[in-house]
């Protein structure tokens, strides 16, 4: 069956108040931004607290559910039809047509599930739900009620047209990206900056990022890599303007000054640095990482507070309670993984001491940053010009 319309759900936009309607605005437009890299032509409206997508030509199923399940903010995707109230007789031979449309198989429990939002129709939910039922059993022996756990659960919804719908596809949740600002993400090649990058933008913010290039100690493979990993995370988040940043002169100074296993901290305190001036510039709100508290030697709590302690502006770490395993299958879900375990180093692997700190004092991380005189402050300036910037779609 080829259905003429989607019922397209959602949850936390619904308890907004009076600034619903713009959560509900930013959806449509995701929605329809998600459609367009469909083929086929669609009109998407929303009424009575729902919104619909029309389809106006013939178009791919399997794709246009594909497109739909990464727009954040939907909870469900319900392939609907609708009609036009002629009655309840011919609301009753709608449903049967429906049924013997969608499951040529009628060994299957049913439960009829009536919402009526029109006040003026002739019969009450209950009254729906109980002469539907027996309809249906009349018409279709075969089939058994089961209103505890039922193999299809008929949804009859009285609006301004008439809904009829029995499938529901999850779809991600969230808010519509947009809706809660815009940061800035540290994006790497490794597993947990993609992950973080798409959590955040889940609760509605718009995604930047940037990404710290060591040329000729990380190839052009490696920043592809990342160019690479961005665009699988812009499927959900919208286009990203990705910054990438040549870092490689800062890390050898830091290298040839301050004691090895202070680079990691010291190293990550300046690109927190760079990162915060560019999020300044592009009117970001705060910074994103894919830390994790105690996954690594720069991700223990005094090593957090290192790097925090440089910036002015809020840094946002959505994975920061998850284990690896977690993290993972977040991965696994959007479709980051695979890309990033591809064996390209980053700046931060490659620049790793045996050792590093994983306590470190802020005092002495101060003291050792007092070497690098200023001429690092040259450097910064010199890697901002640097910032080469690709929009990733």
């Amino acid at each position: 069956m080829q259905y003429k319309a989607f019922l397209i759900k959602y949850a936390e936009i619904a308890i907004k108040g009076k600034n619903r309607y713009l959560f509900e605005d930013a959806l449509v437009r995701q929605i329809k931004y998600a459609l367009k890299k469909t083929e086929g032509s669609f009109a998407v409206s929303k009424t009575q607290g729902r919104i619909y997508i029309e389809c106006l030509s013939d178009y791919d199923y399997d794709d246009v559910v594909e497109k739909l399940s990464m727009v954040f903010g939907i909870t469900g995707i319900c392939p609907v039809v609708l009609l036009e109230d002629r009655g309840f007789e011919e609301l009753s031979k709608d449903v049967m047509k429906y049924i013997d449309d969608v499951y040529p198989d009628k060994h299957k429990t049913f439960k009829v599930h009536a919402r009526r939002a029109r006040k003026d129709y002739p019969l009450d939910s209950q009254e729906i739900n109980a002469t539907l039922g027996e309809r249906i059993l009349d018409e279709y022996p075969e089939m058994k009620v089961d209103v505890h756990d039922p193999d299809i659960l008929l949804s009859i919804e009285i609006r301004e047209k008439i809904n009829i719908y029995s499938v529901t596809i999850k779809g991600p949740g969230g808010m519509p990206v947009g809706t809660n600002g815009k940061g800035l993400l540290l994006l790497s090649g490794g597993i947990d900056s993609p992950v973080a990058g798409y959590m955040i933008a889940k609760r509605g913010v718009k995604i930047d990022a940037v990404y710290f290039h060591a040329p000729p100690y990380t190839s052009e493979r490696a920043k592809q890599k990342v160019i690479d990993l961005a665009r699988t995370v812009s499927a959900y988040t919208g286009p990203i303007y990705l910054h990438v940043i040549n870092f490689t002169d800062i890390q050898l100074y830091i290298y040839e000054n301050c004691p090895h296993e202070e680079l990691t901290i010291i190293m990550r305190r300046y690109m927190m640095r760079l990162a915060q001036e560019i999020a300044k510039k592009t009117e970001c709100l705060g910074l994103i990482t894919g830390e994790s508290i105690g996954q690594v030697a720069s991700q223990t709590m005094q090593s957090l507070a290192a790097t925090n302690e440089v910036c002015t502006m809020p840094v946002y770490r959505p994975l920061i309670g998850f284990d690896k395993q977690e993290i993972i299958q977040i991965s696994e879900k959007i479709g980051t993984y695979e890309t990033s375990i591809l064996p390209f180093e980053d700046c931060c692997t490659i620049f790793v001491a045996k050792h590093p700190v994983t306590k470190p004092n802020i005092n002495i991380i101060r003291r050792s940053e007092t070497k690098l005189s200023e001429k690092i402050e040259d450097l910064c300036k010199k890697a901002l010009e640097t910032d080469e910037v690709i929009v990733v779609r």
